[in-house]
């Protein structure tokens, strides 16, 4: 046996001789190496990988089908595009991290492939804010085609449930509807928004509904301008669809909560509206239960609700809309979560 240090469990996790075999040669070779190094960062598409290699398609694709049959790698399947990321369980997954995070990280063509990690980011987030910026005046009105707006908004403060908050925190809060939504019963309120365009119309929101406490920020989901273990509740509403990494802003927003604080994600289920890709800046088509799952136990945080919004009829633009809510574990408490045990997860259906 060869032992390896493991994340999810307290003493060392052990990989059979010829799993660390097949692991090992999958990896042998530098452009493996490179992407497993490369997927350290997070999650990314056969697409994004070809741009930062400059390599072919189908090259990196048996790359990567190599190191997805020796269970170094997840592979996700989104309409057409597909996503893979260092193996999050399996005999392999702590090979594939202990690889990855075993390299000299000074290596030139390292740095070199960061910097065009980096590059290929700052362009998807170039045009998701182009997007944003052309489309700020009428953004309420493009989101109430995708589902009905005030089932959402129904759903979002049942999920809260009716007691005050302290500290409430709206990451991408866009034009600021949520904030309008939730803010008059808040001491404090912060929304954070990295298109100017969008905050100026939720400063007007503000200034419209007299909600002189609440604060705006100009900043990135994935580095937030806020305190760590400050809120008690995080909204990210509408935002992961649009990210490059979305179990990061996640883990980010879980870093904002107070202990036993909670964060609630509103999203759209799984869809294959591919359009959406090109016509609203969409990186992801919905997200998996299964998926948000993973998200939150890799950010500490106990699932305690899981519901899904459908829309009234059938058509092109009519999406289902997901809320998730969970909690800071930290600290746990006897105190019912709307009537919901933390400990199992109610998977609802909404007309």
């Amino acid at each position: 046996m060869f032992y390896l240090a493991s994340t999810e469990t307290a003493g060392p996790a052990s990989l059979a001789f010829p799993a660390m075999l097949a692991g090992l040669k999958a990896a042998s070779e530098e452009t493996r190496l490179r992407v497993l190094v490369l997927l350290a960062h997070g999650e990314l598409s056969v697409t994004d990988l070809t741009d930062i290699l400059g390599q072919s398609q189908p090259r990196i694709s048996r790359h990567l089908r190599l190191m997805t049959e020796a269970g170094l790698l997840d592979r996700r399947r989104e309409g057409s595009w597909v996503f893979f990321r260092l193996a999050r369980g399996g005999s392999a997954g702590p090979l594939a991290r202990a690889l990855a995070g075993g390299v000299d990280r000074g290596d030139p063509v390292l740095t070199d492939d960061r910097a065009r990690l980096a590059a290929v980011r700052a362009a998807h987030a170039r045009n998701a804010e182009a997007f944003f910026a052309r489309h700020a005046a009428d953004w309420d009105r493009i989101r109430s085609l995708h589902a009905p707006e005030a089932a959402v908004e129904a759903a979002v403060l049942e999920a809260v449930g009716p007691q005050p908050l302290r500290a409430l925190l709206d990451l991408g809060t866009g034009t600021g509807r949520m904030l309008a939504l939730l803010g008059p019963r808040a001491e404090r309120a912060v929304g954070v928004d990295v298109s100017p365009a969008m905050l100026a119309i939720a400063r007007a929101k503000m200034r419209e509904a007299d909600l002189s406490h609440v604060e705006l920020r100009h900043g990135d989901i994935l580095a937030p301008p806020v305190e760590r273990d400050a809120f008690d509740l995080v909204l990210v509403h509408q935002v992961l669809h649009v990210l490059d990494d979305p179990a990061r802003a996640v883990r980010e927003a879980a870093r904002a909560l107070r202990p036993g604080g909670r964060l609630l994600v509103v999203d759209f289920a799984p869809h294959a509206i591919e359009s959406l890709r090109d016509s609203a800046a969409h990186r992801r088509l919905g997200f998996p239960h299964e998926a948000m799952a993973g998200f939150f136990e890799d950010a500490g945080l106990d699932m305690g609700l899981h519901r899904d919004l459908r829309p009234p009829r059938e058509g092109e633009h009519q999406l289902t809309v997901s809320i998730w809510l969970g909690r800071d574990r930290r600290v746990r408490t006897d105190a019912p979560m709307r009537g919901v045990d933390l400990d199992v997860t109610r998977d609802q259906e909404v007309a």
